[in-house]
């Protein structure tokens, strides 16, 4: 039987993250770090959180993670990642689709190099926007529609490969609409996270407050 494209996906993530050396490295993702380090510690969700390089940073500066990824591979070296820094995160293995979260109880919300299918990404969003507490803080890093056309270092540093799932200004303006807007830009970087981050990238970052109702 034919394995459907979540079944891909997690095959996919599950082989990569198999390796013993990190994929994206161990030290967090400089966009996170520097804004995350502006925020008064809370709770903190990270979607999609891989190997757990950012939810380790997190907890060293004292706030409380949930994390999720499909990959086990993931999660093991994760939760490895974390007693290796004395620290501990939450971590569950399951899918968007899956997630139970109660409404309004994060503080912030990472989503670093967090690319959906395109049909989901909006409905993803808005249902990580619901477990987000009025004046919460979304810090997003992700690759633009424009690193299709950029040679990067290494074939595999260049994200998806399907221009959908890669982002633009506009569509994070609509999926994001009831935020105020801290930063949202596009801008042509130099990523060295691991073997499969680097190189030239070109990325979108948003970085926005969720409004009172």
């Amino acid at each position: 039987m034919e394995k459907s494209w979540d079944e891909n996906y997690k095959d996919k993530w599950n082989i990569r993250y198999k390796n013993p050396e990190f994929a994206y490295g161990k030290i967090p993702n400089l966009f996170f770090k520097e804004w995350l380090e502006k925020l008064e510690p809370g709770k903190i969700l990270m979607p999609a959180e891989g190997e757990g390089r950012n939810a380790v940073f997190a907890a060293q500066l004292n706030w409380d993670v949930a994390a999720f990824d499909i990959s086990k591979e993931g999660r093991i070296k994760a939760l490895n990642l974390a007693v290796e820094n004395n620290v501990s995160i939450k971590y569950e293995l399951r899918s968007l689709e899956m997630l139970n979260f109660t409404d309004e109880s994060f503080d912030a919300i990472g989503l670093i190099y967090a690319h959906f299918a395109a049909d989901r990404r909006s409905t993803f969003h808005q249902k990580l926007i619901s477990y987000l507490k009025p004046g919460g803080t979304v810090i997003l890093e992700a690759f633009s529609k424009n690193q299709l056309q950029i040679n990067s270092i290494n074939t595999e540093a260049a994200g998806p490969k399907e221009l959908a799932m890669l982002f633009s200004i506009d569509e994070l303006k609509v999926d994001f609409k009831d935020f105020e807007i801290l930063l949202l830009e596009e801008r042509h970087i130099i990523l060295n996270e691991g073997q499969y981050h680097n190189g030239d990238a070109s990325v979108v970052r948003f970085v926005g407050k969720k409004r009172s109702v």
